[in-house]
């Protein structure tokens, strides 16, 4: 089958829920508007604000800065509260706080605080959403179609990076500041696509408030958005749950490895993606406009990488394909060294273009492996728990590089200085590849988690005789 066919078949809803179509319409335009975010917020930095290395740094810290505070909370309470109204607030959340941004710069007080804390509300309300992400494909879709699940929504992501960027390029030249409006205004149609979906609680048999009577998709006719609470996490309290969730995901030796190789990925990547507009904007002197072509033709190997992953995983495994994908995602990185030596907009086309190629292939065959090992209603828990780990490091990670460039670039260019740090982040990626090896050996050797067990309830006290007096409560 041709790449043309493969990607016909991926994009195709056959087979695939009314829900979780409707989810992936929301998701997908939210998207889009990322890339604009993603391309714009850095241009305000470095553009308007005459910000340095290091406040890109800080602002990229504040995109992350919620996980490692909120991941095992969001994980917790998510396995209580209603999804859908979840993700609809966390959208208009969103909407809010992108649209204040261009507001507050036209008014005349916008400054890197203002900024970095607006940036900050967006990752809170982005935990959020992220927590009952996983949970939602993994309830709207069947177990064997979880690989084109996720391949559809890894496809959507790669393909708004395709158009996105240079997109966004064009329409921050022509309106500035005010293209966040444009991402603004995805969120808004986000929240408009989840609310098109059935109410969950008719589906679950779930109030809105409380826990179902029974495991997710147990007595209904069809799929289920939003794990119900698992009979372990009835009656804990949200500290409780959070800490199963820790255990739980440590517990697992695939999902240990998976945690291990992506914390030690998610030191190194983040550096070297979040100085990347240093590199360009004051090492390479492109324009935001070229610089989003720049991203436009790289996000053409996360397409191919998103067509291609369900077949070479079939082939491959999933097991192999993660430590594959990690180590050759990671080692992409090196492809900054053949700057200045060649153009440098074509180096950093290419080089991101691997990266990003490597990396559908991880998140699609990682998603899958962890959605089909965790049972649906420890999954927004154990994800919460996963999600603390291995992003939790990122604002340290993208603090520490935006320093290291600003303090090397005080006795060498900003270009070598972005290049060394760079170099030396992608050094760690590749060590992700230590915990990674061997996990097809243990997906063929250890079965799927078992729920976790409800805690014995404590005895009932016996009842007093009906001829005694009441007892006497003594004071404390």
């Amino acid at each position: 089958m041709s790449p043309v066919s493969r990607l016909r078949q991926l994009w195709s809803p056959a087979g695939l829920s009314r829900d979780f179509q409707l989810f992936w319409v929301g998701n997908t335009v939210s998207l889009l508007g990322d890339r604009i975010s993603f391309l714009v917020v850095p241009a305000v930095v470095v553009f308007l604000l005459g910000g340095s290395a290091l406040d890109v740094g800080l602002i990229s810290t504040a995109q992350y800065l919620a996980i490692p505070v909120l991941s095992l909370v969001a994980g917790a309470l998510a396995d209580r509260w209603d999804l859908r109204r979840m993700l609809i607030g966390c959208d208009l959340v969103r909407f809010a706080a992108i649209a204040a941004i261009p507001v507050a710069y036209w008014f005349g007080f916008l400054r890197i605080p203002l900024l970095f804390g607006l940036v900050v509300v967006v990752s809170v309300a982005t935990v959020f959403f992220a927590i009952a992400y996983m949970p939602a494909i993994t309830a709207t879709v069947a177990q064997p179609d979880l690989v084109r699940a996720n391949a559809r929504m890894e496809g959507s992501r790669t393909v708004t990076e395709l158009g996105g960027p240079a997109v966004a390029g064009g329409i921050y030249q022509l309106l500035g500041v005010a293209a966040l409006l444009v991402d603004a205004a995805t969120y808004l149609l986000s929240a408009i696509a989840v609310r098109a979906m059935r109410p969950f609680a008719e589906r679950t048999g779930r109030s809105p408030t409380g826990p179902a009577a029974g495991p997710a998709g147990a007595g209904t006719a069809g799929p289920v958005v939003g794990p119900a609470v698992g009979p372990a996490a009835v009656g804990r309290t949200v500290l409780a749950r959070a800490r199963a969730g820790m255990r739980r995901n440590w517990a697992d030796p695939v999902l240990r490895r998976s945690t291990a190789g992506t914390l030690l990925a998610n030191i190194g990547g983040p550096i070297f993606v979040t100085q990347m507009p240093v590199l360009a904007y004051q090492g390479l002197d492109l324009s935001a406009g070229a610089f989003g072509i720049v991203l436009s033709v790289a996000a053409g190997g996360a397409v191919l990488g998103a067509v291609t992953a369900t077949r070479v995983s079939n082939r491959l495994g999933s097991g192999r394909m993660i430590g594959l994908a990690m180590v050759c995602h990671s080692a992409s990185g090196l492809g900054i060294l053949a700057v200045p030596q060649f153009p440098g907009a074509v180096v950093l086309a290419l080089t991101l273009s691997s990266y990003g190629f490597f990396f559908s292939w991880y998140n699609i065959n990682s998603a899958a492996v962890r959605q089909a090992r965790v049972p649906i209603p420890e999954q927004t828990i154990i994800h919460g728990a996963y999600r603390t780990i291995t992003w939790g490091v990122i604002p340290v990670s993208t603090f520490v590089g935006g320093a290291v460039v600003s303090f090397l670039a005080q006795n060498l260019s900003i270009l070598d200085a972005a290049k060394f740090t760079m170099l030396a982040a992608t050094v760690i990626g590749i060590s992700s590849i230590i915990p990674l090896a061997g996990m097809q050996r243990l997906l063929a050797t250890i079965g799927p988690m078992e729920p976790e067990p409800a805690e014995p309830a404590e005895p009932a006290e016996p009842a007093e005789p009906a001829a005694s007096p009441p007892a006497r409560v003594e004071p404390s």
